[in-house]
């Protein structure tokens, strides 16, 4: 979906035009799962990735489609990223929205208005998709909140540092 920069919908766009050349402004959403110990989520992104591959996200990210709330796009992509189901969470919400432009050398661009969720997990059971995620980590969030440059060799997903960055809770 292409939005302005109040994230007014301004009509549905392909993810191949909204990733190329100077790219197309268009909706997207970060989500960071916690578990109850504070720990967050880190996941990889698969080899076959398009953009970013092999960078470490927090924990999913992607778009949702026309009439497709952020919560509604986020569920959908707990369950086919990480086999997380909506039972072992009571707590999905945005906690911020940033715009962010990024360009991926030689091959796209990222030019979002990213929503941010917070999740905690009750029950941390995944069942990863090997087509979406590489590896998996769980890291102490305020360690990697206040130490990111510890965590540099992990390259990180821009959208990812830009919402460590900033107070979500």
């Amino acid at each position: 979906m292409a939005v302005d920069p109040d994230d007014v919908a301004q009509g549905t766009v392909n993810r191949l035009d909204a990733h190329t050349g100077d790219g197309i402004r268009h909706r997207a959403f970060t989500c960071l799962v916690f578990d109850t110990d504070g720990r967050i989520l880190l996941a990889q992104r698969a080899p076959t990735k398009r953009l970013w591959d092999g960078h470490w996200d927090g924990t999913v990210a992607s778009h949702p489609v026309e009439g497709q709330s952020q919560e509604e796009a986020t569920e959908q992509r707990l369950e086919e990223e990480l086999g997380i189901s909506p039972d072992q969470y009571d707590d999905l919400r945005v906690t911020d929205k940033f715009e962010y432009k990024r360009y991926y050398p030689n091959e796209g661009v990222e030019w979002e208005v990213c929503a941010v969720l917070k999740v905690t997990l009750d029950d941390t059971s995944l069942d990863p998709d090997d087509d979406e995620i590489g590896g998996m980590l769980w890291a102490d969030y305020d360690h990697l909140h206040e130490n990111p440059a510890l965590y540099r060799q992990l390259r990180l997903c821009p959208w990812f540092e830009i919402a460590m960055r900033r107070d979500f809770s």
